[in-house]
């Protein structure tokens, strides 16, 4: 009866809220096995204030079975909470009350209480993690791309040799094979000469390289060759390459060839478009999360793939290249109408406007309505179509073109025409001031990529490990995953470094976005480095000078 008792459940879950202790200690005999948890064999803090990313690590280390958690207030004090709600005066059987409030709480209500604050405490983490993923999603995928330019991609490899593509400014495998820049002088000199005549065969402009096993090694082999100044030589992030390389996806565009060719084909059109390649793989499995294996997996899902439709939507997609996956996250579209508009595309050539897209099996006008603002069709007779302007919104740029004495293509094209348009004169009941902005606004840049212009990066020459590193260097990287608790950055060591959130700014910070996003080129420098567990502390603070001696 006790336990069930509203008001004290209702009294026990605000002294939780308030007053319980996260407590976390290692599981006997477990230290070695579980030293990835070592920070939290002894810990000890407030729940209430306990960050979501340290709580999600502890329950994680306790799911597997290396750390014993409780997160409970005081014991004597709530049984004594419970035992006084009880107590009446003069009772006769007040002891046999008072030990059945203590026996209610110890037995019955102290767990379940905990479950629930438990339950509520990683709802709250796991909404927070979620929000950090989707935030490095849109961050990654809105990346620079290089653009259509030819490239040959590298997936390093020490043992089994460099696998080696050449792909044209559409993302097409021309040729592939693979160069050993290790195992002997000659295999280095014929590796050279190969991708020499690979570049002369193809008229290669860029050299991506995956940043795996080997990726400062191969790099350093093809800066060796001396390629002309024009051509770029880019370290890609390849966190997923793997999985996309087994994946359908991948079976279905490359049947001939084994997964280290579609490896490095992905990794070459992430450095052309990372929209357009990293829509093909699980948004959880692109490795700019936070704890993303320990979160409820739907809210994750449905969380992500909002951020990827919005990604797509926002920078448009071309109808005649796009793939069936970047297709599908089009607003009104989906998997069968992507599959579909392929279908027709192959069957019937490109398509010559927006208008043909109603002609697409089961593409009705709703879904038109939906989609066509964001599909573009960039060698249509309407200049129109290689916009966002929505076909709907045609007949008011039309308007506007024929009420100045110009064609359409020459108001895109001249500013002063544009500024004569008086936009009040064409408000009406369906269409208002808000969206005839809009249209000014995509006048002004048809078609525009809103992405950052693409920007070369190199990392620090003969810092290629771990072990080169030295406390108090100061190294160019960049930032490959934000968290809750800091930021980390790729130095080029195949190891990324954590920049604490102490040590983003000279200023207080709350939240590493507010200084940090993923992608973003960084100047570090190194506070610590543990070889063993394979840890690097890097700051982003200014250097303090030692104060002066009089």
């Amino acid at each position: 009866m006790i336990s069930e008792n509203a008001d004290i459940r209702a009294a026990l879950r605000e002294l939780f809220a308030l007053e319980a202790v996260l407590v976390s200690k290692v599981v006997k005999d477990k230290e070695t096995e579980g030293a990835k948890f070592r920070d939290y064999f002894d810990w000890q803090e407030p729940a209430a204030k306990a960050a979501g990313h340290r709580l999600l690590a502890i329950m994680r280390g306790e799911n597997e079975e290396f750390l014993k958690v409780s997160i409970q207030p005081d014991h004597d004090k709530a049984a004594k909470m419970v035992s006084r709600h009880f107590r009446k005066e003069f009772c006769p059987a007040w002891e046999q009350v008072r030990e059945a409030a203590e026996d209610a709480y110890k037995r019955l209500l102290a767990s379940s209480i905990e479950n629930e604050f438990r339950k509520m405490l990683r709802e709250k983490a796991e909404e927070e993690a979620i929000r950090v993923f989707a935030a490095n999603l849109r961050e990654l995928l809105m990346a620079p791309p290089l653009g259509q330019k030819s490239v040959i991609a590298i997936d390093p490899g020490f043992r089994t040799g460099c696998k080696v593509v050449c792909l044209d400014p559409q993302g097409k495998l021309l040729e592939h094979s693979v160069i050993f820049i290790s195992q002997s002088e000659q295999a280095r000199e014929a590796s050279g000469i190969l991708i020499k005549q690979l570049i002369g065969r193809h008229k290669i402009e860029a050299v991506a390289i995956g940043n795996g096993t080997a990726s400062r090694e191969t790099e350093a082999f093809i800066k060796s060759l001396k390629l002309p100044a024009s051509i770029t030589v880019v370290m890609v992030n390849e966190s997923g390459a793997s999985i996309y390389s087994a994946s359908e996806v991948a079976r279905s565009e490359f049947p001939d060839h084994d997964v280290t060719v579609r490896g490095a084909v992905s990794i070459g059109r992430r450095l052309m478009d990372p929209l357009a390649e990293l829509v093909k793989i699980d948004p959880k499995s692109i490795g700019v999360g936070q704890y993303q294996h320990d979160v409820d997996q739907s809210r994750l899902k449905k969380g992500l793939d909002d951020v990827v439709m919005s990604c797509v939507n926002g920078v448009g997609v071309e109808v005649n290249t796009a793939s069936p996956q970047i297709l599908s996250y089009v607003a009104g579209l989906g998997p069968q109408l992507a599959k579909n508009i392929i279908t027709w595309r192959e069957e019937n050539g490109p398509f010559k406007n927006r208008r043909q897209l109603m002609k697409v099996p089961r593409l009705g006008p709703k879904a038109f309505e939906q989609a066509a603002g964001f599909l573009r069709v960039r060698n249509s007779d309407n200049p129109l179509d290689r916009s966002a302007v929505h076909p709907e919104s045609y007949k008011i740029v039309e308007r506007m073109a024929q009420e100045l004495g110009c064609s359409i293509e020459e108001l895109l094209k001249d500013a002063q025409l544009r500024r004569q348009i008086k936009l009040q004169n064409y408000v009406t009941e369906e269409v208002g001031l808000p969206t005839l902005n809009d249209i000014m606004k995509e006048l002004a840049r048809p078609g525009l990529d809103p992405r950052e212009k693409f920007e070369a990066f190199s990392f620090t020459e003969g810092v290629n490990e771990i072990k080169d590193l030295a406390v108090g260097m100061k190294l160019p990287g960049i930032v490959t995953n934000v968290t809750a608790f800091g930021a980390f950055v790729d130095i080029g060591v195949h190891q990324d470094g954590l920049v604490h959130v102490s040590q983003l700014s000279d200023k207080f910070i709350k939240d590493p976005a507010e200084v940090v996003k993923v992608q973003q080129k960084v100047m570090v420098r190194v506070l610590e480095v543990d070889i063993p567990r394979k840890r690097i502390s890097l700051s982003m603070k200014s250097e303090k000078k030692p104060a002066e001696k009089w």
